[in-house]
């Protein structure tokens, strides 16, 4: 049921946002102790995984598992086909489709996941922090996404009670938005380096194949 709640409320409220400058918002006693505190718990976290639900622009839903290790790594693992997965390694993000043969491949710091999979991310402080919404329930922080590709808005959605994150809204400069709802996390758990470890050799030889066809 809680699920269903984030999804509805975090639905609702995400929206393209007007890049208002940092002094523009002004955070109450409450909100500015609440991000501290979730700030601290997703500092601290060096490790989570689980399954997640991905609510893409056409409105389909795929789903799959993620596994986080911090700072810079991520893995999702899509169910569809057993075949795409999308990996950080701390430098580059690869989309790779096992079935297509296809590895497309972009610098870490030029993308979305670079503020997600942060240590040191500071939502009570940044400047890139343009609302806040304190719940009884959930949290909810929108931040200005300035990176080269897919760059305009990341929508975070936390749970109050354990300060966890459990949902993120991309939306694009053209007003698109992209959903991802965790759910079954677990925190702490030792991950192999194998989940993150990027084939660089293959990617470059797939692209210069690609060329030359």
């Amino acid at each position: 049921m809680r699920l269903y709640r984030f999804l509805r409320r975090a639905a609702l409220a995400a929206f393209v946002a007007t890049a208002l400058p940092a002094s523009a918002l002004a955070l109450t006693g409450e909100e500015s102790a609440v991000l501290a505190e979730i700030s601290g718990k997703l500092g601290a976290t060096e490790t989570m995984n689980g399954e997640f639900i991905q609510y893409n622009p056409d409105g389909k839903e795929v789903q799959g598992k993620f596994f986080i290790a911090r700072p810079g790594k991520v893995r999702f693992q899509y169910d569809t086909t057993n075949s795409l997965s999308i990996i950080a390694d701390g430098r580059s993000v690869l989309v790779h489709d096992k079935q297509l043969q296809t590895y497309d491949i972009w610098p870490l710091s030029q993308t979305p996941l670079r503020i997600l999979l942060q240590s040191d991310l500071n939502l009570a402080t940044s400047d890139r922090v343009i609302s806040a919404s304190v719940e009884p329930d959930l949290v909810q922080v929108e931040m200005i996404d300035d990176a080269k590709f897919g760059g305009g808005t990341l929508t975070l959605v936390f749970d109050r009670a354990s300060a966890e994150l459990r949902q993120w809204t991309v939306t694009d400069q053209r007003g698109v938005q992209t959903m991802v709802t965790l759910y079954n996390v677990e925190v702490g758990n030792r991950l192999a380096a194998d989940l993150f470890k990027i084939d660089y050799n293959a990617a470059t030889n797939a692209s210069r194949e690609k060329r030359l066809r």
